[in-house]
């Protein structure tokens, strides 16, 4: 069995706490991403949560990268917490030609997260993860169907010819209600080859640890305090220890730190990196 690969990153990487610490003083804001990529291979993208982004903007990201990087997509707040799955398709057409495209060979997994109070319910999630565009091709057919929310100087609907239209794009689920945490979940899941996302949140929320597809997608929110606490030489190695056994079964993991509140985040996924290529 071939292993899976394995990547290591943040989540987003414009924090003001960062600067003058992780960041070197003086290191020009345009040069952060580049530096922290530098240093790791996957990076999510956050801003596309908030509001749509540009064309010119995504391209600008995959410009400031090594080959290789890779950039997840946080997807839309509008479809997940105030359209809670309901109607997606105007939602997903925009998002999709937004510039999402730009990326090219640089477009990691899109991370759906969902609000804490969003039950499992099979058939809106079923109507939602069908239609999920799983190649480039697909979302820029998709992106075509933008309405005027996404104005026309604003739009690529373009494929990159480095990655041709069958290109996979591959797609995660971050759930925070305990109904998720089922067997008919990850069925459901599984089914649609979409990836649950396993998350740290300091017992706030619901550890789901489920294979519903060739993707584990690990979300560490800070293991004592949401967004805010380190992670210990121990939890580190723990981490390590089951990212070696999913990339051995064959799987492609994605490890994210997102207890970015102090700055740990960097140097947590550093540390984290360091230990899986030694």
């Amino acid at each position: 069995m071939t292993a899976g690969h394995v990547r290591v990153g943040t989540s987003g990487w414009s924090y003001r706490a960062w600067r003058g610490d992780f960041y070197p003083a003086g290191l020009p804001q345009r040069a952060e991403l580049g530096y922290l990529a530098e240093r790791l291979d996957v990076v999510e993208l956050n801003g596309s949560f908030y509001s749509l982004q540009r064309p010119t903007s995504y391209a600008a990201w995959r410009e400031q990268v090594p080959a290789g990087t890779e950039l997840a997509v946080k997807g839309s707040r509008f479809l997940t917490h105030m359209r809670r799955l309901r109607e997606p398709e105007a939602g997903l057409a925009n998002l999709c030609a937004s510039g999402v495209l730009a990326l090219g060979p640089a477009l990691g997994p899109v991370l759906w997260q969902l609000p804490a109070d969003l039950e499992l319910d099979a058939a809106l999630v079923e109507a939602f993860l069908a239609l999920l565009p799983r190649t480039h091709g697909a979302v820029a057919d998709l992106a075509a169907h933008h309405d005027d929310r996404v104005a026309d100087d604003r739009v690529l609907v373009d494929v990159d010819a480095a990655c041709g239209r069958e290109r996979p794009v591959r797609h995660v689920l971050e759930a925070r209600h305990p109904s998720w945490d089922t067997a008919e979940a990850a069925r459901l899941l599984e089914a649609y080859d979409v990836g649950t996302v396993l998350a740290d949140t300091a017992g706030h929320f619901p550890v789901i640890d489920a294979d519903t597809s060739g993707v584990r997608y690990v979300r560490l929110h800070g293991h004592t305090r949401l967004y805010e606490s380190g992670y210990s030489a121990a939890n580190l190695d723990h981490w390590a220890r089951r990212i070696r056994g999913w990339a051995g079964a064959g799987r492609d993991v994605y490890v994210l730190f997102d207890n970015d509140a102090h700055g740990r985040a960097p140097y947590d996924a550093v540390a984290l990196r360091e230990r899986l290529l030694g």
